[in-house]
């Protein structure tokens, strides 16, 4: 019996990562290059927020800044929140959360399940406008005066890009042709720097695409505007977002992302959310303009479970 447990994995912790990459057959355009999509949403929390959270938390152990009895505190639209709230459980921490309205009702009673506390704030109409997140780092940059509190503060948090880089990693040991492109959304930055790091170490010589919603494009240099994408677009340029491992960015229209969602579910099988469709919608125009031959990979950033409450797949329904 001893032989056969020691096969189990030791925590929930360990079963994070080495996820799933499939290839979109049926809606892929003719000629176009191959798209392939790692399925994050396989990861414990069902999103690949699971990756910074553990990395975000383990550094922080290793350094010393956070210790056994301390209160861990974070600013969130809910997936981070979700997967923090996990590692936080396992590991035996209490959780502080800000977060609001506008996000999805599912990732905040998640939070909630894990046993975080939550503190709400408003938004207008259940949107994600230029102010809401600079309002929910202030607010939770207050909680963190605590001197029993760690503040792991995502968007400046450079762990994130450690623990993201493990799909690079990944990736390079899954697919055993050249990655021509890979893209994906900017919410923190640290998933596209976390994967350009693996694949720049790597020489692989892939081309890497940064994408926003097109109502706040504020990564191409125009002005901030409200969109509903949980996860992305915060109305500011991350500070993690490094151009020296982007090699352009792009602006996706939020209809296509949202009709995108739709597509990928009923053709494909991949249950996901908004961001996913975005980042399927920019890898679709890149595999069209690099044609037959070539290699294009983005990730399904988490489950469509946790966006049921919306108006994502009620809207499918007519």
């Amino acid at each position: 019996m001893s032989d056969r447990l020691s096969l189990l994995s030791p925590s929930t912790l360990n079963t994070i990562g080495n996820t799933p990459v499939v290839r979109l057959r049926k809606i892929v355009p003719e000629n176009s290059a191959a798209v392939l999509v790692k399925l994050e949403y396989f990861n414990p929390t069902g999103s690949y927020k699971d990756r910074m959270a553990l990395a975000m938390i383990e550094e922080a152990e290793a350094r010393g800044d956070l210790r056994p009895g301390m209160t861990v505190v974070e600013y969130t639209g809910g997936s981070t929140g979700s997967s923090l709230a996990f590692v936080c459980a396992v590991k035996g921490y209490a959780f502080k959360v800000v977060s609001s309205d506008a996000f999805a009702k599912e990732k905040l009673d998640t939070m909630r399940a894990f046993g975080a506390e939550l503190e709400i704030i408003p938004s207008q109409g259940g949107k994600i406008t230029p102010d809401l997140i600079p309002r929910m780092i202030e607010r939770a940059k207050a909680i963190a005066q605590s001197d029993n509190s760690y503040f792991t503060d995502q968007f400046n948090n450079r762990d994130s890009v450690k623990g993201y880089s493990q799909i690079g990693y990944e990736l390079l040991k899954q697919v055993d042709v050249p990655i021509d492109a890979f893209c994906g959304g900017v919410g923190t930055a640290g998933m596209l720097m976390g994967v350009a790091h693996a694949l720049r170490q790597a020489n692989a010589g892939t081309r890497v695409v940064a994408l926003e919603p097109a109502t706040s494009p504020v990564i191409s240099g125009k002005t901030a505007g409200t969109h509903h994408i949980e996860g992305i677009g915060a109305g500011f340029v991350p500070p993690l977002l490094d151009k020296a491992y982007y090699d352009e960015v792009r602006a996706i229209d939020e209809s296509e992302a949202r009709e995108m969602s739709r597509r990928l579910t009923r053709e494909e099988g991949i249950f996901s959310g908004i961001s996913t469709g975005l980042n399927v919608v920019g890898a679709l125009q890149l595999a069209q303009e690099l044609g037959s031959g070539h290699t294009v990979i983005t990730v399904a950033v988490d489950s469509g479970l946790k966006y049921l409450a919306g108006d994502l797949y009620k809207a499918s329904n007519g």
